[in-house]
């Protein structure tokens, strides 16, 4: 599967907010992309009137917070989701694009999902509201969401059994990232190093100290009271403070008063994480598909370090018994499919409460005009001036009879429960996030562990072969 980043929909240059939600949810919504409207899932929202509920949703959030933006106003958000070609059905990538919108936006706003099967390759489009359900914040877009997007993304898809791109194409880096620790210091970093071996000289005060940088070739000047440091072929000065902690004057001082040690700045060196057991690559398979003797050769150093692994695991754990180790992938197997089948439960239940708290303020608001149009003979001229009250008010109505609604509930009983029910999903999915990583631990050993013991049963038939032939 690939995913692209997340793109804000904004109002935009000659267009107004109903006309820039209308353009994309039409084009989305295209029937002759969607099976004529089949494969197209709303959440907290009815499908049809989805433009509407947007705006209505962004008025609401005005009205509650107060807070108002201009044009680069984010109305909505807007991800593409493409699949394999031949990999998955159109249903199954609809379900797939609704549960990452889900958990992408925590259940917290409003989304509509329309899988086009127009092209070779199936893909879902995802639309959702910038404005939560409860009108009171909006979605903000983050630093790396486009790795948060394809990491969720990957995730779904290898917990479905389907391919993922393995090395997907990065943004790019500047020169100095690429060579890493052989990158040019910077101008500060090279004032740093010189302080560095200046101090390491024990300068009896701070103006001895000025004057062994002034040897090193560094030009001083001072404004103000701040010091400036320049070397040659530098067009700027940098000011002793931007150096950093324990570079500034006053650190300086310290330093020299005897009062603090100096720590030279050295650079942060990211730790690996500890290896994880991964499955045993299938040489034979591999090399049956195209692959050469390099490739077996890396296969076979790469199943060994992962044996290695697993009878870590299986030590550590106590799980060299294959019977208590099949127990244990089986319990949390188990273990694992009751979280998950509380948590689709719970999200079921929040997403009902959701549509209905949506249509019940939606039929209370629009409720007069209704009935002033209703009043007027169902008029035409009406129904142009007042259309989107009057298709949220509809919309609500065929809600209430879909869903068996006799009599209204409360709004802030359905809060009440939806409050409830978040708060044991939040628990749940921390139980059910640790249980999930330990399922894939037990399940990639028990795999390892059937593997090697299949390999070694074919090994002994080879003997025997061997054996009777002689």
């Amino acid at each position: 599967m690939a995913t692209t980043r997340i793109m804000p929909l904004h109002v935009g240059k000659g267009r107004t907010e109903s006309r820039a939600i209308s353009d994309i949810i039409d084009y989305v919504a295209n029937p002759k992309k969607t099976d004529n409207g089949r494969l197209i899932t709303g959440y907290a929202c009815d499908s049809r009137t989805v433009d509407a509920e947007f705006l209505l949703a962004k008025r609401q959030y005005i009205a509650a917070t107060g807070r108002v933006r201009g044009t680069d106003d984010v109305i909505a958000y807007h991800v593409r989701q493409s699949f394999c070609p031949g990999e998955i059905t159109q249903e199954e990538a609809n379900r797939l694009g609704v549960e990452f919108a889900k958990r992408f936006t925590k259940g917290n706003h409003a989304f509509v999902v329309c899988t086009h099967i127009d092209k070779s390759h199936i893909h879902n489009h995802i639309i959702w509201s910038s404005v939560s359900l409860e009108y009171d914040r909006k979605f903000r877009n983050f630093w790396g969401s486009t790795k948060a997007v394809r990491r969720l993304s990957d995730t779904i898809c290898i917990e479905n059994g389907l391919s993922i791109v393995e090395n997907p194409k990065l943004h790019g880096k500047s020169y100095n990232k690429w060579l890493g620790d052989q990158a040019k210091p910077s101008h500060r970093e090279q004032l740093r190093v010189m302080i560095d071996n200046a101090l390491s000289q024990s300068p009896a005060d701070f103006e001895e100290l000025l004057k062994l940088l002034q040897e090193y070739g560094c030009e001083v000047s001072k404004r103000g009271k701040s010091y400036r440091l320049k070397l040659s072929g530098w067009e700027k000065a940098a000011r002793m403070d931007s150096l950093g902690e324990g570079y500034g004057l006053e650190d300086l001082r310290a330093v020299l008063l005897g009062k603090k040690a100096h720590t030279p700045r050295k650079k942060t060196v990211t730790q690996a994480e500890p290896p994880k057991v991964n499955l045993l690559v299938d040489i034979q398979a591999k090399l049956q598909a195209g692959k050469g003797a390099g490739y077996a050769r890396w296969a076979k150093v790469f199943n060994l370090k992962q044996m290695a692994q697993t009878m870590n695991y299986l030590s550590e754990n106590n799980l060299l018994e294959y019977a208590v180790l099949e127990e244990k992938a089986a319990a949390a197997t188990a273990h694992h499919n009751d979280l998950s089948a509380q948590i689709k439960a719970a999200e079921k239940r929040m997403a009902e409460i959701a549509v209905l708290r949506t249509h019940i303020v939606n039929y209370a608001k629009t409720r007069e005009v209704y009935v002033a149009y209703r009043k007027a003979g169902y008029s035409k001229k009406f129904r142009e001036e007042h259309e989107e009250e009057i298709l949220l008010h509809q919309a609500a109505k065929n809600a209430f009879d879909e869903m068996g609604v006799k009599k209204l509930p409360k709004v802030k009983e359905l809060q009440t429960e939806y409050a409830k029910l978040l708060e044991e999903k939040k628990k749940t999915y921390a139980e059910y996030r640790r249980s999930r990583e330990e399922m894939r631990e037990l399940l990639t050993a028990k795999a390892n562990v059937d593997r090697v013991l299949k390999m070694e049963v074919e090994q002994d038939v080879e003997k025997e072969k061997d054996h009777g032939q002689r």
